[in-house]
């Protein structure tokens, strides 16, 4: 028993050495040159000791005359111990004439053998990290890294998008990264094969290539209605013109939301079906093109609503209350034109914002002819892989910021996946070499993570987020997303928590801008780089379904809102070099060391560079409409022994505790790792204590009190005008704001319930 349990102490101590990746750099390195002394005990001395050893390894002793032996011995003794003494002074008087290292205080627990655990000061200091990021990201290498990438078809599920992930595994793999994979059995929407879906419209009859994944299954017909955008704006135009909406087919060009919220607005005014086309006026490209995408009002997988989609969990059936009632399908810009031509009904007014680009074409709003939609989609179950990597932290291991990219894609997906996970992968082994060869020292670990299904509604990503809910809030402190974060040049727009606004305004003057006339410094100290962050951001559900404090961020061209390939099969290289005039490489490394000096800043820093302050504006705004809604109900009577009196006060906590926090940041000595860990739990907590308790995941997945979705949000409640929903909804927002305030307070005898 004893060999056994010796040889697994031993195995796992091998074990503990060989899993250490950053053995280069110790925390405590020994010096070179020691001088090792060896000790040898013997009992029993050989015959030939002497004649072995020399004369200094016998001990004789002499039992004739006592006296005067003991006398010589005593004088030989006092000699050779002056002359040990004198040698002694030399050799010490040689050696310690350069400067003596300070001793170490050696306290009772040292001697006991319990070393204290010292927080490691970084060996680099950060202009010299920036400057090893800037040498190691170029466009050399990005570009080797995109042509690696680049796939003529990624779709999640599929063996390509396997073999991606495969090779990148296999990267991480090579850096030391720890590399593990997190497998869902998800249910997507696919075309059939055998049954296309048409759009029958008098004699003519399409059959479009596109689709929209998750939509409503069946036949309808109705009056087909042009409604512009679809926006809630454009639908209230078509009232005021007395076009019925319901029971009719709404005509509606891409742009300005998500498709999913172009459906939606349309079945809550009653259209039966929806057809999605892109106008010239924005998307300047073939009108033959066809347009794919989701209209899942949410994200991940909508069979598996608030749970992750684990092929061993077994669930009852359901599915998520944002799937659409009603069939949806794209067509291109040429069957568009076909309708609108004969589309009839009253002429769209020239400032109503109605007219697009397509030549021809009189824009009328319709409600006159009949037309039929079949949508024939089918669901089909596919197994998706997240793969992950690790560059763990030397002094909060356990603490960590995700970097993650989406890698399918409708095509080759050039901007929408292949840029992104290039950049992942570049900023991944950009990190390694920092740590393996340059002596940085992270204090916090960096994930790095390539998803699948993210054209689907990062379904991927919200499952992986769905199976760690509970793991997260006290880890993750950061998510930056890298998708999408080349479409353009010229201009930057950035939607993320107002945790991480001051941190991005800092990494604004420290990254260049593309070349140009206007550096990203001149964006410093405004809002015009602030763009709210939509639910169809690849970031939204790490911010109001998980309370991760997210950003995601992208170099646009200069007056366009979006990139028009986007959801095509022309998002490819050359478009994208179009898009950023032939210099796709060169912004693409300003975004990859963009997000890496994010990155590592957060990872870096002593205190979490996330300003609890900049939430204070954001909050007004919200209490403040929403105290005017509640004024006007109450003074028309609609509303009645019912006062914003106590949200004021919770927002009065809140601001007074995000002000004592700072305070407390401005009064700490940041060289203290204990201190220091308290304060960042206190911040980490901001994000997370603003998720509401009192919704259900399943049923309202984004329970972020302002920026989230739902009757629970303060947004939503600023246009509730149903008096006991609003009364309910009031004093539960008010307590989850109070509970926000209480949490950022610290430890629970600093709370303060009088609100």
């Amino acid at each position: 028993m004893e060999d056994g349990g010796a040889m697994y102490s031993r195995s796992a101590l091998n074990s503990m050495i060989s899993g250490a990746h950053y053995s280069r750099f110790s925390l405590q390195p020994e010096e070179d040159g020691r001088n090792c002394t060896e000790v040898e005990l013997s009992d029993e001395a050989p015959d030939d000791a002497v004649g072995a050893r020399g004369p200094a390894a016998a001990t004789v002793i002499c039992q004739s005359c006592p006296q005067r032996q003991s006398g010589r011995i005593t004088c030989c003794l006092g000699m050779g111990a002056l002359l040990i003494l004198i040698v002694g002074y030399l050799i010490g008087y040689v050696s310690h004439r350069k400067p003596l290292q300070q001793p170490m205080n050696c306290t009772a627990e040292q001697e006991a053998g319990e070393m204290p655990v010292k927080d490691p000061e970084p060996s680099l200091y950060w202009s010299d990290i920036t400057r090893l990021l800037a040498q190691k990201l170029t466009p050399q290498t990005l570009n080797q890294a995109l042509s690696e990438l680049d796939r003529a078809d990624c779709m999640a599920g599929s063996a390509a998008d396997m073999h991606l992930a495969n090779n990148i595994f296999n990267q991480f793999k090579k850096q030391r990264m720890d590399p593990w994979t997190d497998a869902h059995y998800v249910q997507l929407q696919t075309q059939d094969s055998e049954r296309p879906n048409r759009v029958l419209f008098g004699t003519e009859e399409f059959q479009p290539r596109g689709y929209l994944a998750y939509s409503a299954t069946g036949r309808v017909q109705g009056k087909v209605v042009y409604g512009n955008y679809g926006r809630q704006e454009d639908l209230d135009v078509l009232q005021r013109k007395s076009v019925e909406l319901k029971g009719s087919v709404a005509l509606l060009r891409a742009g300005r939301i998500s498709f999913a919220q172009q459906v939606a607005n349309a079945a809550d005014r009653g259209a039966v079906a929806v057809l999605i086309y892109p106008d010239r006026q924005f998307h300047k490209y073939k009108n033959n093109t066809s347009l794919y995408g989701h209209v899942h009002l949410g994200s991940g997988d909508p069979y598996t609503p608030g749970f992750p989609s684990f092929y061993q969990t077994q669930f009852p059936p359901s599915k998520s209350c944002g799937l659409p009632s009603i069939p949806a399908q794209t067509i291109t810009a040429n069957m568009a034109a076909t309708i609108l031509q004969k589309i009839g009904g009253p002429e769209a007014e020239a400032d109503s914002g109605f007219i697009g680009g397509i030549a021809s074409v009189s824009y009328r709003l319709g409600g006159s002819f009949n037309i039929t939609v079949e949508v024939n989609n089918v669901l089909v179950n596919r197994e998706i892989h997240n793969v992950f990597g690790i560059i763990r932290g030397f002094t909060d291991p356990d603490q960590f910021l995700i970097l993650g990219a989406q890698r399918d894609s409708w095509g080759r997906g050039y901007a929408s996946a292949t840029m992104g996970t290039a950049i992942l992968t570049e900023l991944s082994r950009v990190v390694h070499e920092l740590v393996e060869r340059d002596g940085f020292k992270p204090r916090r670990s960096l994930v790095f993570a390539s998803w699948s299904a993210g054209e689907y509604g990062s379904v991927g990503a919200t499952e992986w987020l769905e199976g760690n809910i509970a793991s997260l809030d006290r880890r993750a402190f950061s998510y930056i997303s890298l998708d999408q974060a080349v479409m353009g040049k010229g201009g930057f727009v950035a939607s993320a928590s107002p945790l991480l606004h001051s941190l991005i305004e800092r990494t604004l003057k420290e990254v260049r801008g593309p070349p140009g006339p206007c550096p990203l410094s001149s964006l410093v100290g405004s809002t015009d780089w602030q763009r709210p962050m939509p639910m169809d951001d690849p970031a939204y559900p790490f911010l109001a379904f998980s309370g991760i404090p997210s950003v995601s961020f992208h170099y646009i061209s200069r007056n366009v809102e979006a990139y028009q390939y986007r959801g095509t099969s022309l998002d490819v290289m050359d478009h994208l070099g179009y898009e950023t005039n032939q210099c796709t490489s060169q912004i693409g490394v300003l975004a990859a060391q963009f997000a890496g000096h994010m990155a590592l800043r957060l990872a870096h820093d002593h205190l979490l560079p996330l300003d609890v302050n900049q939430y204070g504006s954001t909050l007004t705004k919200a209490v403040v409409q929403l105290s005017g809604h509640i004024s006007q109900l109450s003074q028309s009577g609609e509303l009645k022994e019912v006062s914003a009196k106590w949200l004021h006060h919770a927002r009065g906590s809140f601001m007074r505790a995000a002000n004592d926090l700072s305070n407390t940041i401005a009064n700490t000595d940041m060289s203290d790792a204990q201190a220091c860990r308290v304060l960042n739990d206190r911040i980490m907590m901001v994000e997370h204590s603003l998720l509401s308790p009192y919704v259900a995941p399943q049923k309202t997945p984004f329970r972020h009190l302002l920026l989230g979705c739902g009757p629970h949000t303060l947004p939503s409640l600023a246009v509730n005008t149903d008096p006991e929903q609003l009364r309910t909804w009031l004093a539960l927002s008010t307590w989850t704001l109070q509970g926000s305030a209480n949490a950022m307070a610290g430890e629970i005898w600093n709370v303060d319930n009088q609100i």
